[in-house]
Formats: structure tokens, sequence, C-alpha cells
């Protein structure tokens, strides 16, 4: 790593860290998020327009949507104008004492701009240049646009909705984003892991269509792994069209009665009528498992959720009662984790989901608020050397209210 003369002195794994981030949108940012959250001087450069995600949902102020505040917290924002030559002689002092460069741009466009692997790389060596793309450029769809809900359907997720629910359908939440971006973190990290044993930069690339075709396909090559094909490509249990919360006589509960010893457990004490020792091993449940989601949702409608919760807990089978993401800002385990962190904005305390892994010895936070648009432009050039004026920095309209 660089000297770290200047810039913000934070704590946590990554602490020295400098990342210098061109994402956009949720898959690039949620990765230097986690990085942010983690010690790492995440250093986000917007063109003048910013960042599409600050405008996409509501927020406490103009460019400070709830998502962009969430994926962007703890960072320092500069804008650059990187189709103009003092733009990108800014980018390019940035560069020179960075450990990572992150971009989300299609590979012909970050090329046209003069910031591909080997330009960069020219001037840091040592960088980690990470690519996060829709599709691999290696392949015929290398330069074609993908946001989540074309990446849901390209991985097989709304054909296994139909296979639970009986209608195609996206799951509801930006799935293919949120692994992708974690995906782009573990890649990164293993990239410097690597320079910190041999000293050695390189190139990374994350397609969030590879990733997400990997992701799927954990428990769902199932049979068609093999050769002489054994089944089609699915997980019978996880599509089963019976799969889903149980209704009780008042309510919903979640529970997996799944391995012998629950099962065992849960007959003994509830001995329902349909119970016969055709069911009594996994290996047998599983050959028939929709049939026997069925016969368990006839049983636990006889009962409350409440009992049901109890009974559970007693014998140690998982259960939970579902929640709304609402509920999730009071739940008493989250709050007793300190899992919601809460930090003074220029618009008032937020409180954020947190970091949701500990360490004995460097744990991570949430850094801060996001920033506005620019907000750290003169500061972050300064500190690499590079005056405002030089960079044709103005103000950007949006970070001022201004039309």
């Amino acid at each position: 790593m660089g000297s770290r003369a200047m810039g913000p002195s934070r704590k946590g794994p990554l602490a020295g860290l400098r990342v210098v981030d061109l994402t956009g949108m949720v898959m690039g940012p949620y990765c230097t998020q986690i990085m942010a959250d983690m010690g790492a001087d995440v250093i986000k450069v917007e063109p003048p327009e910013g960042d599409n995600t600050r405008y996409i949902s509501v927020g406490p102020a103009p460019g400070m949507s709830g998502v962009f505040a969430n994926v962007n917290r703890g960072k320092r924002s500069v804008v650059l104008d990187l189709r103009s030559e003092a733009g990108k002689t800014g980018l390019r002092a940035l560069i020179k004492d960075a450990d990572v460069f992150i971009h989300s741009m299609r590979f012909k466009a970050i090329g046209k701009l003069g910031f591909g692997y080997e330009a960069v790389a020219a001037i840091n060596p040592a960088i980690v240049y990470t690519n996060c793309y829709g599709y691999s450029r290696r392949g015929p769809d290398g330069d074609q646009p993908a946001y989540d809900d074309t990446i849901q359907a390209e991985c097989g997720l709304p054909a296994v909705q139909q296979m639970l629910t009986g209608e195609a359908s996206f799951v509801g939440t930006i799935m293919a984003d949120k692994v992708a971006g974690l995906t782009v973190l573990y890649a990164t990290m293993m990239a410097l892991f690597h320079r910190e044993r041999t000293g050695e930069g390189q190139e990374v690339e994350v397609g969030m269509f590879e990733t997400m075709a990997s992701f799927m396909l954990v428990e769902h090559a199932n049979g068609a792994m093999f050769t002489p094909k054994l089944g089609p490509a699915h997980y019978p249990r996880a599509v089963a069209p019976n799969r889903r919360p149980y209704r009780t006589s008042d309510g919903y509960i979640a529970a997996l009665i799944y391995n012998d010893k629950h099962w065992s457990l849960f007959v003994e004490a509830v001995r329902p009528p349909w119970a016969s020792d055709e069911l009594a091993t996994l290996q047998q449940r599983a050959r028939q498992i929709d049939a026997v989601y069925g016969l368990l949702a006839g049983t636990i409608r006889e009962r409350t959720t409440q009992e049901w919760l109890d009974l559970f807990r007693k014998l140690g089978i998982p259960a939970a009662p579902l929640r709304t993401l609402d509920d999730l800002f009071d739940n008493p385990h989250l709050n007793a984790v300190g899992f919601f962190e809460t930090v003074d904005s220029p618009h008032g305390p937020v409180r954020f989901p947190g970091v949701p892994t500990w360490f004995s010895r460097t744990q991570g936070r949430v850094a801060g608020p996001a920033p506005a648009l620019g907000e750290n432009t003169r500061e972050i050039l300064e500190e690499v050397g590079v005056s405002a004026e030089s960079a044709e920095v103005t103000k950007p309209a949006a970070a001022t209210g201004e039309s």
C-alpha cells in the first residue's frame, strides 16, 4: 500500500486501503460499501450528473435516495468529468496511490476513456483492477446491457419460481445485483491477498450472469451434472409447490421438519394420523417431498402460530414467524447484537442496517453517511496534488439544489 499521509483515519480490517470506485447502481457500490464499513477509504468518482441511484427512491434531500444512502455510506465523493482531459488528469492522480480500481462500465466504454487495465496498470502496476460486468467480455454477450431483472431471467430464477408457485416471477429483492456485489468483494479481496504474498497486481472480472448461473446451480445442477445425465437441472425440495410458509389457525409459520431427528421428535410429540414407517427416513421423505409438505401443512393448520413456535422451540426444530421488513427495525435479536447503527448526517440521524460480521480485533462500522455529490472533490484532489481549479471542478448543481 502507498503512503496515506492524508485522508480520513479509519478503523477495521481494511484500514489503510484506498479504493477508487467508478461503479454505479447497486452491484459495485454494495461491494465498496462493505469495504468502506471495514475501514477502506473509498473514493466514489461520479460524473457531474451523479450516480443514477441518487434519484431512484425516497430520501431526505434531492440526490440522497434511501438506496443510494445505504450502499454509498462512509464513502467520499469526487466529481470528475472523464470526457475532459482535466477530469482524466484528476483520475490518473487518484490511481497512482490506490490499491483498488473498480468500475462498472462496459469494456469498450472504459477503454475509450483511456482507463482500461493496461492504461491503469501502466500508472500503478501493483493495483487490483476489478471489472463489474453484466456478462463476461470473453463471451458473445460481453457488451450487452444488463440489469437485475434481465439477469434473474437469464439465470433461471423466474423459471424455478414458476415451478414453485405456478407463475413465472422475479424474487422480491434485487438478488442478482447483491449476489454479484458480494462476488466482486471476495474476488477483489482474493486478488489483494495474492498481491500481499507476491507484490503482483492483476485484473479481475466479475459478470452478473456468470455469478448468478453459479449461484443457482449450487443445488439445482443436481443430476444434470453427471454423464450420463441422471435428471433435470433442479433440486426437487426447493421447487416443491407445497414448499411455502405453513398456514396456522391464526396466521403463518415457517418450519423445517427435515432431518430424521427432528422428524422423529415431531411425530412423537404430535402423533399425526398420517405418520408411517414409509416416511421414517430422510431418503424416503426426499423421494416424495411435495406430498410430505402437503401432509405437514394439513396438520399445522390445527394450532396457532404461537402454539407451534412454543412446541418447535421445545423440540429444537427450526421455526420462525413471518416478519415484514419493517419488523426487522424492531427485532429484539438484531437490537441486542447492535446490528443497527445510527449515524448523524446533514439531513438528520440515519439508522443504517450495520455490519453483519464480527471481528475480535478489527471490527468494522458504518464510517459515516453517504456523501453529497462532489462533497469531497476539493479535499481529495488536494491529497493527490491536483488543484480543483486545474481539474475544472465546479460544484454540481444537484449538490447545491440549483437547477
